[in-house]
């Protein structure tokens, strides 16, 4: 009969990111005397299963014991996928410390080993910290300059499996966002003064680029409509530059989505941007597919810009989907045997042209016929429509003024200040603005003339107030209500 060696070490805890939310996973193991094996269970991916040889390279490659029993690492809870190279730390230390004093059951560990015993960073690393938020981690020495940026975590950073030995690991200091910042009670949003694509190189189109001022400042869905070549793409590709600024919570949750994607972290306070082509699938757009919750751009696009071009030629379950997400801040993807929510707290940016030829603006003759016309534009729903608070229609002029994108962001700084650090586009509707007889009385009529829902009456009173903000107002005056008024879509 087989007997069991009993190890010190009741358990490791490691974790595994499932959609953009992490999970803890119990590491336990058992030494039995019987033929040497070495097997790990609990649903672990194909990297899982490698950690085999890696741990035990590493190890026998630094002078330590491996036991000549029956290893078996579970993976806990068993029902659980789990993925990641980051497993093999947490495996390593369970054989190394078997028969050894040393409780890490307090510790998230985290770390791929390579063949000769260095501990390596992952791209789960950060994402996995992030989300859970231990007050204890152990972690590659590479991951810290990430790892330090969240607050309230204490590091212990190992370079090489040899100093577990005697457990000996450095601690380094939390590190600093060097970006300017404004405070905005107590709390610091940072931003960048370096616009890589400038407002200035966009001549005339004064109104366009106002239209785009207001969007970034209160955070408002935006539609520009217009010929090709009139400036549409320009402008809104300049938009994320002058976006308000970020808290370090949203900076980490953004270089979060850039970890899980696979691309560099360097903290910038800058809000994503994506601009998926109209081909894109609804699995590509909201994520999901046939290989299970998968990430959508709507939820890379999270605290930042999600700019579809040619919007009428996005597939119309694309288009009909995209209501709930704008309206909830939300999605969820359900899967027979999980279900995973993502935040979409973003600003929808949009272009079209006013016809399928696109001529129909311009000075060039139009070839389509009325009924090409209206079911190219039908291809957008109203209860879409209404959910654009911004909507200009372009057309070319003989205007040659500028403004740069710093004029524009100094006018973003001020609205966010007055807005307290939130946005004028994510307003409860039960609030009460602050306005003017008179602009009330305008209201009135137009909610009688124009027959506006309750949904497109609340989008232009939360407008008129962002643009009151940019004039470091409150209260909305008649000049505000009417400015929002022209940014309305005509039927």
């Amino acid at each position: 009969m087989e007997k069991a060696i009993k190890t010190k070490t009741k358990k490791i805890i490691s974790a595994t990111l499932n959609g953009l939310v992490a999970k803890e996973v119990e590491v336990e193991s058992s030494f039995t005397r019987a033929l040497p094996g070495f097997s790990i269970v609990g649903l672990g991916s194909q990297s899982i299963q490698e950690a085999k040889e890696r741990v035990k390279s590493a190890l026998l490659n630094n002078d330590f014991d491996f036991p000549p029993l029956k290893i078996t690492i579970s993976l806990s809870p068993a029902d659980l996928k789990k993925e990641g190279s980051h497993f093999d730390l947490p495996i390593a230390l369970s054989i190394l410390y078997h028969n050894r004093e040393i409780d890490l059951s307090e510790f998230l560990v985290l770390g791929e080993l390579g063949l000769d015993g260095r501990i390596k960073d992952t791209s789960s690393i950060f994402p996995i910290i992030l989300s859970l938020k231990p007050k204890k981690v152990i972690i590659p020495l590479e991951s810290v300059e990430k790892v330090s940026k969240i607050p309230d975590i204490e590091i212990y950073a190992f370079s090489h499996i040899s100093e577990f030995e005697e457990f000996t690991p450095s601690k380094p200091q939390k590190s600093e966002l060097s970006y300017p910042y404004i405070k905005i009670d107590g709390k610091k949003y940072y931003y960048t003064d370096e616009f890589e694509l400038d407002f200035n190189d966009v001549i005339g189109q004064s109104a366009a680029k106002e239209a785009a001022l207001y969007a970034a400042a209160g955070f408002h869905n935006i539609l520009l409509e217009g010929s090709p070549g009139v400036g549409k793409s320009m402008i809104i590709n300049r938009l994320r530059y002058i976006m308000p600024p970020m808290s370090l919570d949203e900076i980490l949750e953004v270089e979060k989505l850039n970890a899980i994607e696979g691309k560099d972290i360097n903290f910038k306070p800058l809000r994503p941007f994506r601009a998926p082509h109209y081909s894109s699938t609804r699995a590509a757009i909201f994520g999901g597919g046939s290989k299970g919750a998968k990430i959508g751009e709507i939820a890379f696009a999270n605290k930042g810009i999600l700019f579809f071009d040619e919007l009428p030629y996005f597939q119309k379950d694309v288009l009909e989907n995209l209501r709930l997400p704008l309206q909830d801040k939300k999605v969820l993807i359900s899967r027979v045997n999980s279900k995973v929510e993502y935040e979409t707290d973003i600003l929808f940016a949009a272009a079209m042209n006013p016809c399928p030829c696109g001529n129909l603006l311009s000075s060039n003759e139009c070839r389509c016929t009325d009924l090409e016309i209206r079911r190219y534009k039908n291809r957008i729903s109203e209860p879409l429509y209404d959910r654009i608070e911004v909507y200009h229609q372009m057309i070319e002029d003989d205007d040659t003024s500028r403004i740069s994108s710093k004029e524009m962001f100094e006018k973003v700084l001020i609205a966010f200040e007055m807005q307290k650090g939130k946005f004028n586009a994510n307003l409860p509707e039960n609030y009460t603005f602050d306005m003017e007889n008179e602009a009330y009385e305008i209201m009135q009529k137009a909610i009688k003339n124009l027959k506006l829902s309750k949904r497109s009456e609340f989008n232009i009173y939360k407008l008129s107030k962002t643009i009151a903000n940019t004039q470091k107002r409150d209260k909305i005056k008649k000049e505000d209500l009417l400015k929002a008024l022209s940014f309305r879509r005509r039927k």
